[in-house]
């Protein structure tokens, strides 16, 4: 259990509240499609449609990625729990925003954005995704890819979906203060192939 010293701790322990413990944060195999697999302690999806992570980005600025590992269909980004998580592609409408193996990035039915042709993701690749509560932006292999989308509303979580495939998802949320670069490091992240 973690604790938290408000004013002075030189009395025996007064001023300290316990913390609640923070979830792992991971694929909900309660928010999943029909045909969708989560293996690797809810770190990989397999099989065919969509998952949700099990947590709500309710911080300024979220961070959350994906590693292709193999090639496919398959698509990342921001979904309600609305979301029908049997279809795939996702972005056919108004409860999800993502980015699409092809590069193109919908919501709604609408193409919101595009990644640049020489730089889409490709087996063994890193997809990054920032959200802000109103614009999501992507980043392939900690670059920024200078691709921003916003449309969807309401509480959002990070999504995934495949279409026979399998990809590792590492799921994080990190705070964005006093106007610092946003911190990329998937060095720190292992992944289990």
């Amino acid at each position: 259990m973690f604790t938290c010293c408000l004013g002075c701790c030189g009395d025996g322990g007064t001023g300290h509240i316990p913390l609640k413990e923070m979830p792992t944060v991971q694929l909900d195999t309660h928010h999943m499609g029909t045909d969708v697999v989560i293996v690797k302690s809810g770190r990989r999806i397999c099989g065919t449609g969509c998952c949700l992570a099990n947590a709500p980005l309710h911080q300024n600025k979220s961070y959350f990625e994906l590693k292709i590992q193999s090639t496919g269909i398959w698509g990342i980004g921001v979904a309600t729990q609305k979301v029908n998580l049997n279809q795939v592609p996702m972005g056919r409408d108004i409860n999800s925003l993502v980015l699409r193996h092809d590069g193109s990035v919908y919501h709604n039915n609408e193409e919101k954005n595009r990644l640049p042709a020489n730089s889409l993701p490709q087996e063994g690749d890193i997809v990054g995704i920032t959200y802000d509560h109103v614009e999501m932006n992507l980043y392939l292999n900690g670059k920024n890819m200078h691709c921003p989308a916003s449309g969807i509303r309401g509480t959002v979580f990070p999504v995934v979906y495949g279409e026979c495939v399998c990809v590792c998802v590492c799921v994080c949320t990190l705070l964005h203060t006093q106007g610092q670069t946003f911190p990329l490091r998937r060095e720190n992240h292992q992944y289990q192939t």
